[in-house]
């Protein structure tokens, strides 16, 4: 019997889905086709009909935490349609809950040495888009509110994604946490915003190697 045409697209999510999260635990290259395939419960055989290469698979896994004017297809939980959506950004993005998904966590946060010692440019230009994507956000809002200004959402996005890394690198617990809430702080007051309510809780990740 032949698979619904939805199959296919699923299996690929799946794999994608797979190879982010193992990629977010180990890096690009200790991680091999064959670990994918068996965590997403598939055999090799099957990767070549889906993706031409490691390099693709790894730029389009990369992707899945896409920043995007009407939503993210992974990442942090905001209501991109709210005025208040880069605030919401902020303030997700620095939460302890997106700190502890490391699985599921923007790959910004977990891959960009990875990605710079690698020099694949496919890869290198994936990483770029989501960044970009993420910035572009902020670039966007100041616009709108009337406070044009392309370097300062550059910088509200750099202070999010370097606190996240050095704060993931911490053996202390509260210093992780000091890192964090400070450039919480500090990017909130860079694009002149408050956080004016309470953050909403996401739901808690999964332990690793379940799935």
């Amino acid at each position: 019997m032949p698979y619904p045409p939805e199959h296919r697209e699923r299996t690929r999510k799946n794999i994608l889905r797979s190879a982010r999260a193992l990629f977010n635990r180990h890096g690009f290259a200790q991680v091999k086709i064959d670990d994918v395939m068996e965590h997403a419960g598939l055999t090799h055989g099957g990767f070549y009909s889906y993706f031409k290469s490691k390099s693709e698979l790894y730029a389009e896994a990369i992707s899945l935490a896409l920043w995007r004017g009407d939503g993210v297809v992974d990442g942090v939980n905001v209501d991109f349609s709210a005025g208040d959506a880069a605030r919401q950004v902020i303030v997700e993005y620095l939460s302890r809950e997106h700190a502890d998904d490391v699985d599921g966590s923007c790959p910004m946060v977990t891959l960009p040495a990875d990605v710079a010692r690698g020099g694949d440019p496919v890869v290198r230009a994936a990483f770029e888009k989501v960044f970009t994507s993420m910035a572009g956000l902020f670039a966007q809002t100041l616009s709108r509110e009337g406070r044009p200004n392309p370097n300062r959402a550059l910088a509200i996005a750099s202070v999010c994604v370097g606190a996240m890394v050095v704060a993931r690198a911490m053996a202390n617990e509260k210093l992780a946490n000091s890192i964090r809430e400070a450039a919480r702080v500090t990017a909130l007051e860079l694009g002149g915003w408050t956080e004016r309510q309470p953050r909403r809780k996401r739901p808690r990740p999964r332990p690793r190697g379940v799935h």
